[in-house]
């Protein structure tokens, strides 16, 4: 499937988005994702509420793009964005106008999976939300540790947590727990991987530093900046421990909070040699070692580092000055980030 997918991307971006949905449900129903992280992921690519009813025992269960559950009797939906799913069992997105491209393909996919889901004897229950619990800051630690103990995972071993978009490419899969984790950017799947885990590759992801069960809640926030600093397709696949306990502050720092140096990156990314330089910066030693690897003159790169430290009011390479250069980075990309950005259906397709 990965193999026909990255061949068809090169010839037709419409195909090529119609198989990341056929990708995307295939790795939830391996998985075994419940009702709501399926109609999470359809609300999610299609771009509109999805939903699901069951008549015996009656339960409807509506989920918006960003995860979350939607309340209220659903409205009046056109026949074609409804979909049986099985005896009993319908599925629907809520679109107003047209039909979007991908959005039949989506409900087909939509409803396979929830007849797979619902095929098993399970009808009556519907509780794979252990690994939702772990990663809820909310939750006691006692709860997590019981949930963790439903996922088979001990109270004496180290763990991470792995994050990636549902339209994430996944060329070779991990083992462990997995679910459809509802955040403020949208549904995420989620891993759970052993401290020293075996290679996989995904593209985008990012994994979390190990921690305790009882702590996988941080493990998953820090998997998350991970995956936002990503930069498809060279850094498809990103790990916290590349950027020690800077994710761990970046983890914990309200985004929208008012931190100076990164409002001042802003000016310095506005100039076109801005964000490639800093980068060199925070991952040299050197002032003459950056200029090599931006692939301009010493000289350049010292009039650059003038306009740079005369722009965030302090010398990046003295003192405290390259740590907060770092986090000012770091932070400006995470604002910034668009990896989650679902890809845009090309026009007039």
């Amino acid at each position: 499937m990965q193999e026909l997918l990255g061949r068809i991307s090169r010839l037709d971006p419409s195909a090529s988005l119609g198989l990341r949905v056929i990708a995307c449900f295939d790795e939830l129903v391996v998985g075994n994702v419940n009702t709501r992280g399926l109609l999470a992921a359809a609300a999610s690519l299609t771009g509109c509420p999805a939903g699901f009813r069951q008549e015996h025992p009656p339960r409807v269960v509506r989920v918006t793009p960003r995860g979350t559950l939607h309340d209220g009797e659903p409205p009046a939906v056109a026949p074609e964005f409804m979909a049986p799913a099985s005896d009993g069992l319908t599925v629907w997105l809520e679109r107003e106008g047209e039909a979007l491209p991908n959005d039949t393909i989506t409900l087909e996919r939509l409803a396979l999976a929830i007849r797979i889901r619902h095929g098993r004897g399970r009808r009556d229950q519907d509780n794979r939300r252990h690994l939702g619990l772990l990663t809820d800051t909310d939750v006691a630690a006692e709860d997590r540790i019981a949930a963790a103990a439903e996922l088979g995972l001990t109270a004496t071993g180290r763990y991470r947590v792995a994050a990636a978009p549902l339209f994430a490419v996944w060329l070779r899969h991990p083992d462990g727990p997995e679910d459809v984790i509802p955040t403020r950017h949208g549904p995420i799947h989620a891993i759970v991987l052993h401290e020293s885990y075996d290679a996989f590759d995904a593209s985008p992801c990012g994994v979390g530093v190990a921690t305790s069960v009882d702590e996988l809640h941080h493990s998953f926030r820090t998997a998350m900046v991970a995956l936002r600093l990503c930069s498809p397709p060279e850094d498809g696949l990103v790990c916290s421990d590349v950027y020690g306990g800077l994710v761990d502050m970046l983890a914990d720092t309200p985004e929208d909070g008012h931190q100076p140096d990164v409002e001042r990156m802003d000016e310095i990314v506005a100039h076109p040699w801005g964000l490639a330089t800093v980068g060199a910066i925070v991952t040299t030693h050197s002032v003459r070692e950056a200029a090599r690897q931006a692939g301009v003159h010493h000289s350049t790169m010292s009039t650059r580092m003038d306009v740079i430290s005369a722009t965030l009011g302090f010398d990046p390479l003295d003192g405290f000055g390259r740590a907060r250069l770092g986090l000012a980075y770091l932070s400006h990309r995470l604002r910034r980030s668009r990896v989650l950005d679902l890809p845009a259906p090309p026009v007039g397709t």
